[in-house]
């Protein structure tokens, strides 16, 4: 495996926002029937709406670095057909925007082409789309924050569109997309579902749009990377090899960040996380302090694999001395107070880091991007009122999109566009075979694709400061695909300066664009 430490001085703002485990993970409990439909879930669409007529083509120019570039940008839906005992039924129209690039100089079928989409469950792919890869974005703060209003777009200098063609798509009961039944939105609304979706979608495109022996790559982002390692094992047994699979702040197994009664890991894998975290504000020995953040990470996972794990497995026999010094370590890497840590048993879950590590200033850290702060109405309370990071992507990221859409895409649906939740149904967690013991595992997917396709490759890109999905994880997760030495070769991995959204700050987009354009060239060439 190679680990390309990109370590981008950056302040980028959470990413998925409300993305992909925005929503507070939960251990998944086997489904005791069918999940009640939520009637606030995504209605049809309307007799007249441009979603059941053809896709809205338009065509465009824009300005990247010094360099003018035409592409034609697709906007519309594609039906989704399901197989329900035996039978061929309508399941879904999902909603897209593609970008392909004019006169490129090879064949259209031969040009890289990525299917982008984000998280929750329950977002839309608007995030990576007019946040990350497409060629405008929303217009940020310098530091990745809210602007105050009105919002406005640019150009997108760091645009993946000069080395890629996208396809942002969006998860039934998201954005414009939606289910034809209740009971389709149902199917639809769990991991299964979920997968089976997307892939009947990427199989649609490539037909009608004739990319089949385009080089095909992922870029999921949260919760998107758990669909985009099942989508991976997916595609291959319906005989759709892919180039390389992005993943961006990744979760691929739940039991790694699903605190609960004997599942301890989640402790293990967040606490590199808390150290870095703690380190940013300040909170650490002035000798920690000195170091880069590099450093404090490694030191901090080495603590957590050789020294945490096994003073959390000795339960309520860790007493005496032996307690005093893992109190003493644990405070050292977090900043936390030992009688804190000594009242919660060396335990301490996001949301009590979100509130203590800050609580002498009376501020709350976000939780998709822990460099942010806000307030408590009472301080003292050991949950947040609310994630500070996410709170500043929800306003500019609708109203743009919803502009842009209509304005330069002209599609114009009378819909509610979802962003974030709203239009699904209670997510079903169940995965097929019952991977992961209980917990929704898509990581046995991703081995089963590198196990048939000796040529995949994977690019998976971390946040220091995202306490929704914390770097070890990834690196947990991906140690155990056993993949034999050849394939460990074709796995990178960059750790950045920023939160959960990679992209929203300006130096470490451009870091991933450089990290985008560098994978999908050296995937599509073998």
């Amino acid at each position: 495996m190679k680990l390309r430490p990109a370590v981008v001085a950056a302040f980028a703002l959470s990413l998925c926002l409300p993305l992909a485990f925005a929503q507070r993970p939960r251990r998944p409990r086997p489904p005791s029937g069918p999940p009640p439909h939520n009637p606030n879930a995504a209605k049809p669409y309307p007799q007249g709406d441009p979603a059941l007529g053809a896709p809205i083509v338009t065509h465009h120019s824009v300005t990247i670095n010094g360099h003018t570039l035409q592409y034609t940008a697709t906007a519309g839906t594609l039906p989704i057909y399901t197989v329900v005992n035996h039978q061929r039924e309508f399941e879904a129209r999902m909603f897209f925007v593609a970008y392909t690039l004019d006169h490129h100089g090879s064949g259209p079928d031969r040009r890289p082409l990525t299917f982008s989409y984000n998280g929750g469950p329950g977002a839309a792919s608007v995030y990576v789309h007019i946040g990350g890869f497409g060629p405008y974005r929303v217009a940020m703060n310098t530091n990745g924050t809210m602007p105050p209003p009105p919002f406005h777009m640019v150009v997108n200098q760091q645009t993946w569109l000069p080395f890629t063609d996208m396809v942002f798509v969006d998860a039934i009961g998201t954005g414009y997309s939606r289910a034809a039944s209740p009971a389709m939105l149902r199917r639809a609304s769990g991991v299964q579902g979920d997968i089976a979706a997307f892939g009947a979608f990427i199989q649609q495109y490539l037909l009608q749009y004739n990319r089949i022996s385009s080089p095909l790559f992922l870029a999921g982002e949260s919760y998107g990377t758990f669909r985009s390692a099942g989508l991976a094992g997916y595609l291959d047994s319906h005989g759709i090899a892919l180039n390389g699979v992005m993943l961006l702040s990744s979760v691929l197994n739940l039991q790694t960040i699903s605190y609960a009664p004997g599942n301890d890991l989640p402790y293990v894998l967040y606490l590199p996380s808390l150290a870095t975290i703690a380190w940013y504000h300040h909170k650490l020995s002035p000798r920690m302090e000195k170091e880069p953040v590099s450093e404090v990470a490694h030191q901090a996972e080495q603590w957590a694999l050789h020294g945490y794990q096994q003073d959390l497995d000795e339960g309520d026999q860790l007493q005496g001395a032996a307690r005093q010094a893992a109190i003493a370590k644990m405070a050292h890497f977090t900043g936390l107070s030992p009688r804190f840590l000594d009242d919660f048993n060396l335990r301490v879950n996001t949301w009590n880091f979100m509130t203590q590590l800050l609580r002498g200033q009376k501020l709350i850290i976000g939780r998709l991007d822990a460099r942010i702060t806000g307030f408590n109405r009472t301080p003292g309370n050991q949950f947040p009122d609310f994630d500070p990071s996410d709170a500043m992507t929800g306003p500019p990221f609708t109203q743009m999109f919803l502009q842009y859409v209509r304005n330069d895409l002209g599609y114009k649906s009378s819909i509610v566009y979802y962003t974030l939740g709203g239009g699904i149904d209670r997510w079903n967690w169940q995965t097929r075979g019952g991977f992961g013991g209980g917990y929704a595992d898509t990581s046995k997917m991703l081995e089963s694709a590198f196990a048939k396709n000796h040529y995949l490759h994977l690019f998976v890109g971390e946040g220091y400061y995202d306490l929704a999905t914390p770097f070890f994880e990834a690196q947990y997760s991906i140690k155990h695909l056993f993949l034999p030495p050849a394939e460990q070769k074709n796995i990178t991995v960059a750790h950045l300066q920023v939160g959960h959204m990679i992209y929203l700050k300006r130096a470490t987009r451009i870091q991933l664009q450089q990290d985008a354009q560098r994978f999908i060239a050296n995937a599509a060439a073998q």
